[in-house]
């Protein structure tokens, strides 16, 4: 059984879809960690429903990037993690992340990269007048959103109301992220 860590900032969608397809047996892992950058965001009830250990940070209360990542790193090995899954994870993986389980971390980002990159991807799309939208996961390294295009899957979208959006954009990022992540797994097994 693989052993995944996923990052989340917010409510944490595409973190439960990862961990009920582990728990369905649809991906051969499970999460044994859920790290978050914001002590009350809704990701954290949601891994403690499901028992998943959780490390929430703060990181002002940290005198740098590199000792919070000190604090994670730790923890990534303290649980054996394999592959670590950012899902709505909204800050830059730094050196010291990287350093340790870079070409293990994995993104996925609401556009169809290299266009649109950065935290107002969707936003940008819209006011570019895109009319195929997409989703892409990506390998995680030094240049934001711009590591290796792992998967991406593209829909049509003519209209201009981010609320209409973001539903159609959710529902190509859960099943593209279990997806991509069971075929890591499986490669790895080969």
């Amino acid at each position: 059984m693989h052993r995944l860590a996923v990052f989340a900032s917010g409510s944490g969608t595409n973190f439960e879809a990862i961990v009920t397809a582990c728990e369905r047996g649809e991906l051969p892992a499970e999460v044994v960690l859920m790290v978050c950058d914001k002590p009350g965001a809704r990701v954290i009830e949601r891994a403690r429903n499901h028992g998943v250990e959780t490390f929430a940070f703060a990181p002002k209360e940290y005198a740098s990037k590199a000792d919070y990542e000190r604090e994670i790193v730790a923890r990534l090995d303290a649980a054996g993690v394999e592959l670590v899954c950012l899902a709505g994870y909204m800050r830059i993986i730094g050196d010291v992340l990287l350093g340790a389980y870079g070409g293990r971390i994995i993104n996925i980002h609401p556009s169809l990269l290299p266009a649109f990159r950065g935290a107002h991807a969707i936003e940008q799309a819209l006011e570019y007048g895109v009319k195929v939208f997409g989703v892409t996961i990506h390998y995680v390294d030094g240049e934001l959103d711009g590591g290796r295009i792992i998967a991406q899957r593209a829909f049509p979208y003519e209209g201009h109301d981010i609320e209409e959006l973001e539903p159609m954009i959710h529902a190509v990022e859960y099943p593209l992220y279990v997806e991509t992540i069971g075929k890591l797994l499986n490669a790895k097994k080969e």
